[in-house]
């Protein structure tokens, strides 16, 4: 920024008691930088499962024997013999299966960035002059603004 004040100007034969010049000139700059970053991530997973099985095992053996059995001899040459006999046998298998089975499984994952930038300029220029005469008759003037 300049300023220059030209005070008394010296012309004192113009019948002017009071001269008085101002002049001023100057400029400005500025500039606004901003910026932001933000970033993320996430992950998360989740897992269930379930099992349920049944199992069945049977043996049955059986075996059952019955016997009946006379004999006779006599001295006269008689002989007498009588049989009666009973066999029985029972084997059995029984298998019984059950099987059930769930499951489940979630995987999520996600990631995120943003980046906001403003960047701004700005400048400013001026001048601004003033003039001032004054021997009764009082003048005023704005030169430049």
């Amino acid at each position: 920024m300049s300023d220059y004040d030209m005070g008394d100007t010296g012309y004192g034969d113009s019948g002017h008691d009071v001269d008085f010049g101002h002049y001023e000139a100057g400029q400005e700059q500025g500039s606004l930088d901003q910026m932001h970053h933000a970033a993320g991530s996430e992950a998360d997973a989740s897992s269930q499962f379930g099992v349920y099985e049944e199992g069945h095992h049977d043996t049955d053996s059986t075996d059952f024997s019955q016997g009946h059995h006379v004999e006779y001899d006599a001295p006269a040459a008689v002989h007498y013999e009588s049989d009666d006999y009973t066999n029985y046998s029972h084997d059995a298998t029984s298998d019984d299966h059950v099987f059930a089975a769930e499951g489940s499984e979630n995987a999520h994952q996600a990631q995120f960035s943003e980046l906001d930038q403003l960047e701004q300029s700005f400048g400013k220029s001026f001048v601004d002059g003033t003039e001032f005469h004054s021997a009764g008759g009082g003048q005023f003037g704005v030169a430049a603004n």
